[in-house]
């Protein structure tokens, strides 16, 4: 009993950093519209794609679609409810649409053909950690971390939206510009990263050398140049949004903008550590190694997130 009330506990305490930031964004008049649709909206969304289907199937992996259609609807509600000048609206929204929906189609063809029939490696990999921290009732699990990715939707990802859909400067600052050029660059970097382990996998599955490690292009440089990329995307919209905070910034409200403040830069955070140590990087590689012999060999020579010099003979 005393377990099961301290991993309640323990939950419910990872849930308030989104209750705060969401009450704090709410505070700011401009705001309050967009953050209450995308609330409700994001929380029917992952309702009827995430949770039913987790509920009767014990998977997580629903979640894929749910996360980059999360995204899309962030950009339409950017377009349909933004207060401020348009062709930022046009810009910001333009990102979380591209973004969303490169990987929610993804998604739904990989659904398509029977790939989420089978829960995915990374999210089979989130059940050890469950065990290994005590948690015994799957069901619970399964809801409490589709709602983390809900509720990061809800507030944490929706900032650069929420700033610059409704800043009505009616000019584009230098910093949105070069935040939108990097985000684009990485955006088709990304693409390029996922395209070049396609084609790999593609030749050595009619190669019949299933177990060999991919090795090429950008994979030469880092292990993971799509997570990588991926992060940088964030990174990118992040300074595309920091000439509207500084637009919307008030000193009536300190507080309140100094936790929206903390909330922006957060996304960095929250980015890095979900793409290397939640669903990416460690929960990927832990099943790779023992599916591919070669892989240690990679893992040696080859930085895992951040790009280097490749220090293999490759």
């Amino acid at each position: 009993m005393k377990i099961a009330f301290k991993n309640f506990f323990t939950r419910g305490f990872g849930y308030l950093p989104y209750f705060i930031l969401f009450y704090f964004i709410y505070q700011v008049e401009i705001f309050q519209e967009m953050v209450l649709v995308n609330g409700v909206l994001q929380l029917l969304l992952f309702l009827v794609v995430a949770c039913i289907p987790a509920l009767f199937t014990k998977k997580m992996s629903y979640v894929d679609i749910a996360w980059p259609w999360g995204l899309v609807l962030i950009g339409i509600l950017a377009l349909l409810l933004g207060t401020g000048y348009k062709p930022r609206i046009y810009l910001v929204a333009g990102m979380y649409l591209f973004s969303g929906l490169r990987m929610g189609i993804g998604a739904l063809i990989l659904f398509s053909k029977g790939h989420l029939n089978s829960e995915l490696s990374r999210y089979t990999y989130q059940r050890r950690r469950w065990n290994k921290a005590g948690y015994k009732n799957i069901n619970l699990s399964l809801q409490y971390e589709i709602m983390i990715q809900c509720f990061a939707n809800i507030t944490f990802l929706a900032i650069p939206a929420i700033l610059m859909a409704n800043n009505s400067t009616n000019s584009l600052a230098i910093s949105e510009l070069i935040g939108v050029g990097l985000w684009a660059t990485w955006f088709v970097l990304e693409h390029i990263s996922d395209l070049q382990k396609q084609q790999f996998l593609k030749k050595a599955f009619l190669e019949k050398k299933k177990k060999q490690v991919c090795n090429v292009g950008f994979w030469k440089y880092t292990r993971h140049p799509n997570y990588f990329s991926e992060w940088m995307v964030w990174n990118a919209m992040i300074i595309s949004s920091i000439s509207s905070f500084s637009a919307a910034f008030s000193g009536d409200q300190q507080l309140v903008w100094i936790i929206i403040c903390i909330g922006l830069f957060y996304i960095s955070y929250i980015m890095y550590t979900t793409l290397v140590y939640y669903t990416g990087a460690v929960p990927s590689e832990f099943y790779t190694l023992q599916k591919r012999p070669n892989y240690k060999e990679y893992q040696e020579q080859t930085n895992m997130f951040f790009p280097g010099p490749n220090k293999n003979k490759y």
